[in-house]
């Protein structure tokens, strides 16, 4: 159940946050600036690269650099292929994960290992694979870890991440706000170098100022009926969210927010993009997760039960109202089933401010919803 009276009480979320997430999300533009600052000095601005690689290979664990891996490939789009190598073991920790390089993994291509841990053998491992197969090899992991030492021994780049002192003493959740930012900045720095994508610094400080302008308007201080972020929060206490998602970089925001309530609060989600999302989510909307599907709720005890699980349509935009949109017929399907709906789109601005904006919203509403669920 979700304590609504703990969202407008700054000192009562403060005590919640025992992993300083809200903390982490607040800082999400600080922490741009300190990873793009790395990545300067680690050197990645000083790269004079012969072309652009065949093939990105992504590796690293958990939801951290399986988002990672989602923003790079829709923000490089059709320039270069980006693939994520999932990992394999008996248990999802850092002793019992390996990674495979491809057998057509070689010099033409650049693999990039994305990880909040560092201390994973099977990463070292397939740095050492990767140099016997002449890839390029970047990596993004906090300092002092075994892979700091197996990527100088092996002839990759290593950039450290950028972590707060808070976050020293305790594992790193993958969602956690800061540990995506954190994360992503150096590599984009970097596929910007190889001319991959397009974020030169400016537009990395641009990211960083609208990441500092959404924790304005989110923060614990502001209350709930003026924060999109708690209100969103509150929408979904008792909702089966189903995430509708239009315009490219909507798409990888969606499945972060889905990521993000399921690792950090607990809460399940679906996620479509429009107009597929119309046909695939159709028959929730017409069955038990309906509004109007418990026709007895009217009787419940609402003190003693536990009210029924609805669908809640969330609709994520990165594109302007007007043009080729399916978002009128998303809300006549919606209304029509008599389901409620909440809209996401951000003010306008290049495609990485947009995304962040998404990002940064729908990672506040997953952590405010964590804290005031007890999570």
């Amino acid at each position: 159940m979700l304590d609504e009276s703990l969202l407008d009480t700054p000192e009562a979320l403060a005590d919640a946050d025992r992993r300083a997430l809200l903390r982490g999300a607040a800082e999400a533009g600080a922490r741009v600036r300190t990873a793009a600052r790395h990545a300067v000095e680690a050197g990645v601005h000083d790269l004079k690269p012969d072309g652009r690689p065949r093939a990105i290979l992504i590796a690293g664990p958990g939801a951290a650099a399986t988002c990672v891996a989602d923003l790079l490939g829709t923000l490089a789009g059709a320039t270069s292929p980006v693939t994520r190598l999932a990992p394999v073991g008996v248990a999802p920790a850092a002793g019992a994960l390996r990674w495979e390089l491809p057998g057509w993994a070689g010099s033409v291509d650049l693999l990039l290992i994305a990880t909040p841990d560092g201390t994973e053998p099977g990463l070292s491992l397939l740095a050492e694979q990767a140099y016997r197969h002449g890839c390029t090899v970047v990596a993004v992991a906090p300092a002092g870890t075994p892979l700091t030492e197996a990527m100088h021994g092996n002839h990759g780049l290593f950039v450290p991440m950028a972590i707060a002192p808070y976050e020293q003493d305790e594992p790193l959740a993958a969602s956690a706000p800061g540990v995506l930012w954190a994360l992503l900045t150096p590599l984009l720095a970097l596929l910007d170098r190889t001319g991959l994508l397009t974020a030169p610094p400016d537009a990395v400080e641009k990211v960083a100022d609208r990441l500092d302008h959404i924790a304005e308007r989110c923060g614990p201080a502001i209350a709930t009926y003026s924060n999109p972020a708690k209100t969103l929060a509150a929408e979904l206490a008792d909702a089966l969210p189903l995430i509708w998602t239009e315009g490219v970089s909507a798409g990888p925001a969606g499945r972060r927010f889905a990521a993000a309530l399921a690792e950090l609060s607990g809460h399940p989600a679906l996620v479509a993009e429009l107009p597929e999302a119309l046909a695939s989510h159709s028959a929730l909307l017409a069955g038990r997760l309906a509004a109007s599907a418990d026709p007895d709720d009217f009787f419940r005890d609402r003190v003693e039960e536990t009210p029924a699980l609805h669908a809640r349509v969330v609709l994520l935009r990165d594109r302007p109202i007007g043009g080729l949109t399916a978002a009128p017929s998303a809300r006549d399907l919606a209304l029509s089933h008599d389901t409620p709906i909440s809209e996401l789109e951000p003010e306008p601005g290049g495609e990485l401010e947009t995304l962040a904006e998404l990002i940064a919203i729908t990672d506040f509403a997953a952590v405010y919803l964590a804290l005031a669920s007890g999570a």
